[in-house]
């Protein structure tokens, strides 16, 4: 008979088990410090490590002189420093080309469609079709990178060198605006003026105790605007590295076709995002004096227009849209730079510093990259020097040595001089032995001897490396300076737009679907009967101002706040607006009570849970200093809500459960507590199984002897409710 066939028994390998700190140590902290050191933060020269590696495979492809290439084949050379994909590197690419316009100076020349930083929705042509070079201001950034200025690395897979940084001749670093997020931190370094900052630098190194300011008043954006500058705020960012200032948008009015050209906005926002706003405002109806707002941006610039209605104020207008749009934005600082190897948040000054410090160790190293070429020819021209005194001799010795490879030792041995000396000797063609040739070469020594000595002198004399620096600041200064873009504004006070609506009665209904209508007193008198929708009936209502508040809480515990003026003003005859989809809720997200919260929000919330505790919230706890529109952690979330009630004075309220006991108790005896999200105390002890299902004032809840329901301490299980307790009235509700 056949063997059956055993099957072998996989057991799981144990887990193995380690410390948490251990796993993120091991695994994540080398993602952490990858993405810190090698990716997302900027270093002294003011490149990213995917800024430089583009750019010096330009430089490598010679484009620096060269005619323009695909941006394509610029993609294709760069992979082979940066493995990453081609939409990254091209990306990288599209942020430094002109036409993108996200760079005061820009350090790739483009030819094609490259977007604006301006736009979210003006999308890049493709790298196939667009083409690029090294603009001309990356002179001062490669030029003395062949003298060992730097140093170089191999690249991921060691197949060619690469340079750690780029000998930026200008502080790059505060030119270019650069941000990145990396983990745990981040990087926003604002742009500034490129000649702001050379002559700052140029005052530092003379004196580095200047006042910054003098020189370099505030940074500088490349979509220009108006920067809205005080001093000491603006101090603070320079002494801190970190701090904001406000950016708006720059306009004019033109009276004949009533409109507002918008020409300039701030450089941390879009063109779409703005339209967006100002869309909202129109359809909410907050703004009364547009009609329209289009982009008409084209081949000269950016220019958004808004259609003023006739009789508007233009001031009046622009001042509501610098508040309620992002025509006027913060702009936040956070200088944090890798200084060798290490992120560190600087000052101003303290960039600076650093700046000169490593471009003096730049200039350092090429001139002693200089020196040291200038050795090597001085030493072959001394040895010229002995030729010159025997010519003859030298043909001679070369004509009489039998093998090749015995010419230089032969020479050596005539002469006294070494194997470089005598290759260089044995290497000179026929037609320059002559006297004229040597005399002229030999000529040049006491001219390199004097270079030389120069050159020497400057590496022991600092004074003079800060002059070579300073001097090729000034000529940076000169040769690429361009006035400021971004308009300083001083002194200004930002006057806040008070709210335009109408100011007149109003009932409000409110639906336990979560259906609002606000309704004036002269429709309610020749309104019939509501309209609800099917399954749906009255839950609260309110007589108010249009101007008053609205809070409506929801079974998310979250509290949304809005206006009564963004109503618009309905009939009974209506459903009403719905809130959820008003209000932008999340879904399956619904109203559970609302309340009119009055001027100065004075009062209290009593959240009742089916738990038997109450919560007593003071109703200022919802009051916010800005626009907040939507409150998180409006109540606890511990328990079931089941009412909530709005009281500005203490009184007695009954509590009910479902089984048909009441508590009533005093108000007074709830600290009030001004954290939304609390638990509240224990007012009622509902028996196993049951729950607290309604509460209201002592005066509306129906019950005739108060004084038997009436408790002396919290919590308590309360009395039975008896048909001889409640009147007729409560018996038909």
């Amino acid at each position: 008979m056949p063997k059956k066939k055993q099957t072998a028994i996989l057991t799981p390998a144990p887990l193995r088990k380690e410390p948490i700190t251990q796993t993120l140590k091991q695994n994540y902290m080398p993602y952490a410090m990858s993405v810190i050191i090698s990716r997302a933060i900027p270093e002294i020269d003011g490149f990213k490590p995917s800024h430089r590696k583009l750019l010096y495979t330009m430089y490598k492809m010679g484009l620096l002189t060269g005619n323009r290439t695909k941006s394509a084949n610029v993609v294709g050379q760069t992979m082979r420093l940066n493995p990453h994909g081609e939409l990254a590197i091209y990306e990288t690419m599209v942020r430094l080309a002109r036409g993108n316009e996200s760079l005061l100076h820009p350090l790739v020349d483009s030819k094609g469609n490259f977007g604006k930083v301006y736009s979210r929705d003006m999308a890049y042509a493709a790298s196939r079709y667009t083409e690029v070079k090294l603009d001309a201001i990356c002179q001062e950034v490669f030029g003395d990178i062949d003298s060992d200025t730097v140093d170089f690395t191999d690249n991921y897979d060691n197949s060619m060198r690469e340079p750690m940084l780029l000998p930026t001749a200008f502080p790059n670093v505060l030119v270019s605006a650069n941000q990145g997020i990396a983990v745990g931190m981040a990087s926003q370094i604002c742009g500034f003026n490129l000649s702001e900052v050379c002559r700052t630098t140029v005052g530092y190194i003379k004196n580095p105790d200047c006042d910054l300011m003098e020189t370099l008043p505030a940074p500088d954006f490349p979509t220009g605007g108006e920067l809205l500058c005080d001093r000491d705020e603006m101090r603070a960012v320079y002494e801190t590295g970190r701090g904001s200032f406000k950016v708006r948008a720059r306009w004019r009015h033109d009276p004949k076709e009533g409109v507002i050209e918008i020409y300039e906005i701030p450089y941390s926002t879009t063109a779409e995002a703005v339209i967006d706003a100002v869309g909202k405002l129109i359809k909410e109806g907050k703004s009364k004096d547009i009609s329209d707002m289009r982009d008409e941006t084209d081949l000269s610039g950016l220019k958004l227009t808004v259609d003023l209605k006739r009789g508007a104020d233009p001031d009046k207008v622009m001042k509501l849209l610098y508040q309620k749009t992002p025509l006027m934005d913060s702009f936040s600082c956070n200088f944090n730079i890798l200084i060798s190897g290490t992120p560190r948040v600087l000052s101003v000054r303290g960039v600076l510093e650093e700046w000169c410090a490593w471009r003096r160790e730049c200039v350092r190293r090429r001139v002693f990259f200089q020196a040291g070429k200038l050795k090597e020819k001085l030493h072959l021209l001394y040895a010229l020097q002995k030729v010159l005194l025997d010519i003859d001799r030298a043909i001679r010795v070369i004509r009489e040595t039998e093998e090749e490879a015995e010419v230089v030792p032969n020479l050596m041995i005539a002469f006294g001089i070494d194997e470089v000396q005598a290759s260089f000797i044995a290497d000179i063609r026929l037609r320059n032995i002559n006297k004229q040739y040597i005399l002229k070469r030999v000529e040049e020594v006491s001219a390199l001897e004097t270079e030389l000595a120069d050159l020497t002198d400057i590496l022991k004399t600092p004074s003079r490396i800060d002059r070579i620096i300073t001097d090729e600041l000034k000529t940076i200064d000169k040769k690429y300076g361009k006035p400021r873009k971004t308009q300083l504004i001083y002194g200004h006070t930002e006057e806040k737009i008070i709210e335009t609506a109408e100011d007149y009665p109003v009932h409000i209904f409110l639906s336990r679907e979560g259906y609002l209508k606000k309704i004036t007193p002269l429709s309610l008198r020749m309104s019939g009967d509501h309209k609800y929708k099917e399954g749906d009936e009255p839950f609260l209502q309110w007589e108010g101002s249009n101007r008053d508040e609205i809070l409506i809480f929801t079974n998310r515990q979250q509290c949304y706040k809005a206006k009564l003026h963004e109503f618009e003003d309905a009939k009974a005859s209506v459903l009403g607006d719905y809130l959820p989809s008003k209000l932008g809720m999340d879904d399956g997200e619904g109203v559970v009570f609302a309340c009119l919260p009055g001027e100065g929000y004075a009062g209290h919330i009593f959240f009742f849970f089916e738990n038997g505790r109450v919560a007593r919230v003071e109703l200022s706890s919802y009051a916010t200093l800005s626009n907040r529109r939507k409150l998180t952690g409006a109540y606890s979330d511990k328990s079931p809500l089941v009412t909530a009630i709005v009281l500005r004075e203490d009184c007695e309220m009954a509590a009910f459960t479902s089984d048909k006991r009441c508590v009533i108790f005093h108000t007074s005896a709830l600290e009030p507590k001004s954290t939304r999200g609390t638990q509240g105390v224990g007012v009622v002890s509902p028996k196993r199984g049951q729950r607290v299902t309604d509460a209201k004032p002592s005066d509306r809840c129906g019950i005739l002897n108060i004084t038997r329901f009436r408790v002396r301490s919290l919590p308590a299980v309360g009395a039975a409710v008896k048909p001889e307790d409640v009147g007729e009235e409560q018996l038909t509700l």
